[in-house]
């Protein structure tokens, strides 16, 4: 047993002390991915899922549940591999789509009237009720604790740092944040409502037009908004708020409140005694509407989160996607023309770097090369440098460091060779990476965050002879792109008719945003959303 599986083996240990010490006792402690902000990739401090399990999947929004007996972890097929290698004999891997969800596995194996314990935090109100309704079957409870029992056994749980939020300049953005505020109040007096929560790190961003630096490779900063008719607020760490930012801020007519104020905020709004700051355009907006009458308080209820959800009564929540779901998604022109430069730049910079690659394997690795016939490779005996999957891909970063407005990588560069190149979402590191080889695939699946746009470039290629196998593998894909990109989709089509679409061309579509997040807004495009395609 190796130094970290020990090291987890007793955490676990003291998580169950710590649950059946709890008043009331905790049968069974839900451990979701998510941070308070229901994000897919979360900051290091926020990755209790795997300090807790050791496993490292990150691309998607998995659980573990630890009861007085048992540890499980769930996660989707794209990870199978990967969690059966990382996940110790102390752990059971519940693989989605073939074993019970986490809440039907809990009401069909747990006891009657057993108590759940969970972060509300962490936790949307989606997801929330939906455990609760199965929960109903033996009487069982989901209970909101008052801390997170994970943090408590985490010793070393990395510290809050204070890196700094920055102005997306309007260049940039294309829109000011005045524009996107009256729209916004527009929809709220659609809808009746005299406020919104916004919890999502992607869309505050979007809306304030701010940055940061809290996540790897998605420049958002951790932060709320409140946005009501008559005012807006901006709750994050004030360590992180420049004098550019606080006036900025205060021109725009948003309130700065420390990020821990927004529960009691909530609180506030829901009473109707939340006061700020007048806010440019909005004072005439009251004159036409009595706001006696807005009882309704907006949330999405995918991404708001249980904690903030419970500070409203339940006839008070308007629960509807978020109104800036889609604004974000449908680029202007200005985001539309940067985002074209960012991947004539980026594209530049692949380009650099595979033919840079193909030129190594060549010298190095006796690889015909593209263009040459030779039948076969003859790798150098005693190489100078060892060319690694990642090695090659601090290259390509390099590659991109030296474009304008480049900002760091969208995500990990999945750069892999042969058998690793079948491992979906694969992480090589640097000691245990394989070596390259000319007479296999080299898979490089990587993207970069630029000022004015965000871009994921996925390339295939063989520096030696193909198989024959390969290459109609390789053509079928190829031919199923070719038909997507001409595809022209009637009025009408939806989420769920582009998600079929995609599998059946064994390919992936992401909505691509102005330097926020790689994978924050598929929205549009998932089965669970119905919004018509034609529209975006």
């Amino acid at each position: 047993m190796t130094s970290s599986s020990a090291a987890r083996n007793q955490h676990l240990d003291e998580l169950r002390a710590l649950m059946a010490s709890h008043s009331p006792p905790i049968h069974a402690l839900l451990i979701p991915s998510e941070d308070a902000h229901q994000s897919e990739y979360v900051s290091e401090r926020d990755k209790r899922r795997q300090f807790i399990s050791g496993f490292t999947g990150s691309a998607g929004k998995w659980l573990a549940l630890i009861t007085t007996k048992e540890a499980l972890l769930w996660t989707d097929g794209r990870y199978f591999l990967q969690a059966t290698n990382q996940l110790s004999d102390r752990w059971r891997l519940m693989r989605m789509g073939e074993d019970p969800p986490v809440e039907v596995w809990i009401a069909d194996n747990l006891s009657a009237e057993a108590v759940i314990g969970i972060d509300s935090w962490c936790i949307s109100v989606d997801s929330a009720q939906r455990y609760e309704q199965a929960f109903l079957k033996n009487n069982q409870t989901l209970f909101q604790l008052s801390s997170d029992l994970v943090d408590e056994v985490w010793k070393d749980r990395p510290p809050n740092d204070a890196t700094p939020v920055i102005v997306h300049p309007v260049e940039f953005a294309g829109r000011s944040v005045a524009q996107k505020m009256k729209e916004l109040r527009e929809k709220l007096q659609h809808e009746k409502a005299s406020g919104i929560i916004i919890t999502a790190l992607d869309e505050v961003a979007w809306l304030y037009n701010v940055r940061g630096n809290d996540v790897h490779y998605s420049p958002v900063v951790h932060s709320y908004a409140i946005v009501t008719l008559h005012g807006a607020f901006f709750y994050v760490d004030k360590r992180k708020v420049t004098t550019e930012v606080k006036n900025y801020m205060s021109e725009s007519g948003i309130d700065i409140r420390e990020y821990d104020m927004v529960q009691l905020d909530v609180s506030l709004l829901a009473s109707g005694q939340l006061k700020g700051s007048a806010v440019n355009g909005s004072l005439h907006m009251e004159k036409d509407i009595n706001v006696a009458e807005q009882s309704k308080i907006w949330i999405d209820s995918n991404s708001c989160c249980l904690a903030l959800y419970s500070k409203l009564r339940p006839d008070q929540a308007l629960m509807l996607q978020s109104p800036i779901t889609l604004p974000k998604a449908v680029k202007n022109p200005m985001e539309l023309t940067g985002l074209r430069k960012a991947h004539i730049r980026d594209g530049a910079a692949v380009v650099q770097y595979l033919a840079w690659l193909d030129n190594q394997m060549q010298e190095n690795y006796g690889a015909s090369g593209y263009f040459s016939e030779a039948n076969g490779s003859q790798k150098k005996e005693h190489l100078e440098i060892k060319l690694t999957e990642v090695s090659v891909s601090d290259k390509l970063e390099a590659f991109r460091a030296e474009k304008e407005h480049f900002k760091g990588l969208s995500f990990p560069t999945i750069s892999s060779v042969g058998p690793n190149a079948a491992i979906i979402h694969y992480s090589p590191e640097a000691n245990t990476c394989a070596e390259l080889d000319a007479d296999k695939i080299y898979l490089c699946d990587s993207g970069a965050q630029y000022l004015d746009g965000t871009t994921d470039i996925t390339r295939t290629v063989h520096f030696g002879k193909p198989s024959e196998h390969q290459k109609s593998c390789y053509t079928a894909v190829l031919k199923g792109h070719i038909a997507l990109d001409a595809a022209v989709f009637p009025n009408g089509t939806t989420g769920e008719s582009f998600f079929q679409c995609s599998y059946d061309v064994n390919s992936c579509a992401f909505s691509r945003n102005l330097c926020i997040c790689i994978a924050l807004c598929r929205q549009s495009f998932c089965r669970e959303n119905y919004q018509n395609i034609a529209k975006v």
